[in-house]
């Protein structure tokens, strides 16, 4: 019995809490947050037969409605996912996004599968993250496969990446001495703070209230971001390895990315037309090991979130989705 109740972004969205038990990280009762798009002068989902679940990264959640809104044109009916400890998901007492496993996201993300199929009468299901969902969605694509009859048979049909975080940024010593660092002092200090600096250079460049033209609860998505722990960049740092090893996420992939990346703590024009957070060049290094068909395309001026970016880019994004949506369905008939 699923129960659908009014969600914060107004009268054509619900939500549905899918409740998880006990936190195996120690921090009470876990759940996550399913949310629909559902206006009332569009058809019913089960009518459409297809779907879009939508994984977000960290320090965010499912706010960007014009994404809900384009794939709802294009004949998918839309669904987003807040994980556990994030978003309309975070309870008082736990620590936002934190867990020492991204295997634990498998409960919600198989749960969230099993009811958008039920409401689109079992039809296929695309699945689309954002940077850490990015990693976090392939690594349970191919565990998927693994114990099932294939991604297709439980219902996946593509999967559309946006800035998928596919290995850790920075100086090349990060990715060995000190991921050798953050295993140790993970095991035995999961909850302490990585020392990372503090800018809101990313965040400026998005919310309305700085310079940006989105509007979104600070709560849940920080300007600054929310503080990084080792036990979870740990947990980030064993998905890298598994993906490095090679995955078969058993469906075609979309990688969107921008053309370049640009790391500062000053906001500047720059901020607006390329990647502040993540190394595209290690995207590209390591998309080739998902597995099945893989299509990566750089945009022009696109920021972190491809969708998120300014108009020109994020048009062009969008028109990338739609030819790709257009091979992949005539390639699924």
């Amino acid at each position: 019995m699923t129960t659908w109740a009014p969600d914060v972004l107004g009268d054509d969205y619900q939500q549905l809490t899918i409740p998880l038990g006990t936190d195996p990280d120690g921090e009470g009762t876990v759940e996550a947050t399913l949310v629909r798009y559902r206006p009332p002068q569009g058809p019913d989902p089960e009518r459409l037969g297809r779907a879009v679940l939508y994984v977000h990264g960290f320090t965010d959640y499912f706010f960007q409605e014009h994404l809900a809104q384009h794939f709802h044109e294009q004949g998918y009916a839309f669904f987003a996912l807040d994980l556990r400890k994030c978003g309309r998901s975070l309870r008082p007492g736990q620590t936002p996004h934190f867990v020492t496993d991204l295997t634990e996201y498998d409960q919600e993300l198989d749960r969230s599968l099993e009811i958008v199929r039920e409401q689109v009468g079992g039809g296929g299901v695309l699945a689309v993250a954002h940077s850490t969902g990015g990693l976090i969605v392939p690594l349970w694509a191919d565990r998927l496969r693994a114990r099932t009859a294939g991604a297709a048979d439980a219902g996946l049909t593509g999967l559309v990446l946006n800035s998928p975080w596919f290995d850790l940024q920075g100086p090349s010593y990060l990715r060995s001495v000190g991921t050798l660092a953050v295993d140790a002092i993970g095991r035995v200090r999961d909850r302490l703070t990585v020392n990372l600096g503090i800018s809101d250079a990313y965040g400026r460049s998005l919310h309305r209230e700085a310079r940006g033209e989105w509007d979104y609860n600070l709560e849940w998505k920080p300007l600054t971001g929310f503080p990084v722990t080792f036990g979870w960049l740990r947990a980030v740092r064993a998905g890298h390895a598994r993906l490095h090893r090679g995955l078969d996420v058993g469906v075609p992939s979309l990688i969107l990315r921008s053309k370049e990346s640009h790391f500062s703590r000053k906001t500047t024009d720059k901020s607006d037309a390329a990647d502040l957070v993540l190394d595209v060049t290690q995207i590209a290094r390591w998309a080739g090991c998902l597995g099945d068909r893989t299509t990566i395309v750089p945009i022009e001026g696109a920021r972190h979130d491809v969708f998120l970016s300014t108009e020109v880019p994020r048009k062009q994004a969008f028109a990338e989705v739609d030819q790709w949506l257009d091979w992949l369905n005539g390639r699924l008939g």
